[in-house]
């Protein structure tokens, strides 16, 4: 079951004024604990209600209400989500919110979440089951056979991502499993491109395979960035079709790099979807 545990607001949450230190550290020590009992799914603190607002429908016409709102015990300072077996065991877990929050002076609620199984069979269910089963990201994954640092610190130069992970065999428990000359090599590395990762790993003998019949996709607006970014990569590498105008984009190329990736470059028109 999942509940959600909300943090009513009080007047200093609404007057924005922030956690103290010790208030943060308890929060902490309390998601930890959360965390390691496997049932906390997510929280988040919220702002005052003066930086929001309400979208207040009359006869199915929106009207906007800044805030400040009224009723401040009404309003909320955050929530925590919970996945749980039962309200008996949401309710022990709020018993345990930290005492050092506003002197020990604060409102929970708790209300469970509807579960699929709550709704009668039929179109309307059948298309939110369908949701459900979405992925909540889909990212490209990379193998390669021991050059995986240097690639994606190249990728990384080129596209403006953001490298955030490089984790060594060496780094981790399988440094157990592979040779010593190995340990340096990388088994997780992940290149942030606007929230999209390009992921790569080095793999070991039979575990490594070129890549064939895959390419990876970038998309530009502009085409003379697109066409240098192009250059770059077909560098030291193979060119399978020059970077040129075509009947659907600005630019176009394909492009195997020096490490065996394949890649597509393109800055579509403006009438491209």
């Amino acid at each position: 079951m999942r509940y959600m545990l909300m943090r009513k607001a009080d007047a200093e949450t609404e007057a924005g004024v922030l956690p103290t230190e010790t208030v943060l550290q308890a929060m902490a020590d309390y998601n930890e604990r959360l965390i390691r009992a496997g049932v906390f799914a997510t929280g988040d603190g919220l702002r005052p209600s003066r930086e929001g607002c309400r979208i207040d429908f009359r006869n199915g016409e929106p009207r906007v209400i800044e805030g400040p709102f009224p009723a401040t015990e009404e309003l909320l300072a955050g929530y925590t989500v919970l996945e749980v077996e039962s309200l008996e065991e949401a309710i022990e877990w709020a018993r345990q919110w930290p005492r050092e929050d506003a002197g020990g002076n604060v409102t929970l609620e708790l209300r469970r979440y509807f579960a699929m199984e709550d709704f009668a069979p039929g179109a309307g269910l059948d298309k939110h089951i369908a949701q459900t089963r979405m992925p909540r990201a889909v990212q490209v994954h990379l193998a390669f056979p021991g050059t995986c640092r240097e690639a994606m610190g190249f990728y990384a130069e080129v596209t403006g991502g953001h490298l955030e992970a490089v984790l060594t065999y060496g780094e981790t428990p399988a440094a157990e499993e592979v040779p010593p000359e190995w340990h340096d090599r990388i088994i997780h590395a992940s290149l942030n491109i606007r929230g999209h990762r390009v992921m790569g790993a080095d793999m070991m003998g039979d575990g490594y395979q070129a890549p064939r019949g895959a390419q990876v996709f970038l998309d530009y607006t502009d085409a003379e960035q697109a066409a240098e970014v192009f250059r770059r990569l077909a560098e030291g590498g193979r060119v399978i079709m020059p970077f040129a105008s075509t009947f659907w984009a600005k630019g176009f190329g394909m492009a195997t790099d020096r490490f065996g990736v394949q890649w597509m470059v393109a800055c579509p028109s403006d009438e491209c979807p």
